[in-house]
């Protein structure tokens, strides 16, 4: 899925320009089957969109695109506490569905990543007000959240990356200069496990050459 901001001007009813410090994120459908992610930026700056409302960022089956910076506050949980804490995020109800859902999956639990939170976090735009939003996604909201859960545990496993396993830990830098050195190893992959025998191997190497 593609990423881009695309952030609207400031304005009165769209983007006060208001901090915002975030607490949650809001999940609305647009409520329009045929609009995609561009047409609801579009529809932000469009001269005859008298609504004060907006959102922060709208998915659909190809991209993202975040409409007011996150840092912000737009106008779309119904209720001003919504708006001054929370993040909303809508989703397309155009195109694939279930492609629509697995990028806003993808999408959120990244968010709730990068900002240290837990699934608890995501709410519907329902919970704020009586609107029966997101639509789309209420009568499955547990499996959502739960897909959000599943995505977050693969984005918390700490995965050490491949040019970290090839560095030597300082600690053990003087060793790794002595066995080359010496003859008893080629000081390649530190981070590796060694067999019985390599080690057997390598005394037996360095055995060889003391005595020599």
């Amino acid at each position: 899925m593609i990423y881009t901001v695309d952030h609207i001007p400031i304005s009165k009813g769209k983007r006060p320009g208001t901090t915002l410090v975030p607490t949650s994120i809001t999940v609305h459908n647009t409520a329009n089957t045929s609009s995609t992610a561009k047409n609801e930026r579009g529809w932000l700056t469009n001269t005859e969109n008298i609504r004060n409302a907006s959102f922060h960022i709208v998915v659909d089956e190809n991209e993202a695109i975040e409409c007011i910076p996150l840092t912000e506050v737009a106008y779309h949980a119904g209720k001003a506490v919504g708006n001054r804490t929370s993040l909303g995020i809508e989703l397309c109800e155009s195109g694939n569905q279930e492609v629509v859902w697995d990028n806003a999956v993808k999408l959120i639990a990244k968010m709730l990543y990068e900002r240290g939170w837990a699934v608890d976090k995501v709410c519907t735009h329902k919970s704020w007000s009586s609107k029966n939003c997101p639509r789309l996604i209420l009568p499955r909201w547990d499996q959502f959240t739960a897909d959000i859960q599943k995505e977050l545990l693969k984005l918390s496993v700490v995965k050490e990356p491949e040019k970290v396993l090839d560095e030597v830990s300082n600690w053990a830098k003087l060793a790794q200069s002595w066995v080359k050195e010496n003859g008893v190893s080629d000081g390649t992959k530190p981070k590796d496990s060694v067999t019985r025998e390599q080690v057997w191997q390598m005394l037996y190497d360095y055995d060889r050459k003391v005595k020599k």
